[in-house]
């Protein structure tokens, strides 16, 4: 498979998040697709490593998204936690804006 419409730019807040589920290929990925404070633009699992909860519905701030319920962040561009209780990241994938389409591809995680 390669990039996939997740959204509409106008569908996500500048420092906000929207959980969708696309096609991969060995079946349906949530993702969180994530417009950070500057503007840019990302994709990360929507499933937090720790608490396997909605990251989506979690804070975010800088690069950074929060887990609601315990507090992990992790880094966008990475995927890594930056506080515990996680220590696993997660994936993340390409994100391309075309226009006002917002495209990720769940394959090719980074």
């Amino acid at each position: 498979m390669s990039a996939q419409l997740a959204c509409y730019t106008a569908d996500v807040p500048v420092a906000g998040a929207l959980r969708v589920e696309l096609e991969g290929e060995t079946g349906p990925v949530e993702v969180a697709v994530v417009r950070d404070e500057s503007g840019d633009w990302h994709a990360i699992s929507d499933i937090c490593s720790h608490g396997a909860v909605s990251l989506s519905d979690g804070e975010v701030e800088d690069c950074t998204v929060e887990c609601w319920l315990h507090g992990s962040r992790f880094d966008l561009r990475s995927g890594k936690p930056l506080s515990p209780p996680a220590i696993k990241p997660v994936p993340v994938y390409p994100v391309t804006v075309d226009g006002e389409r917002v495209l990720v591809d769940v394959d090719a995680p980074l």
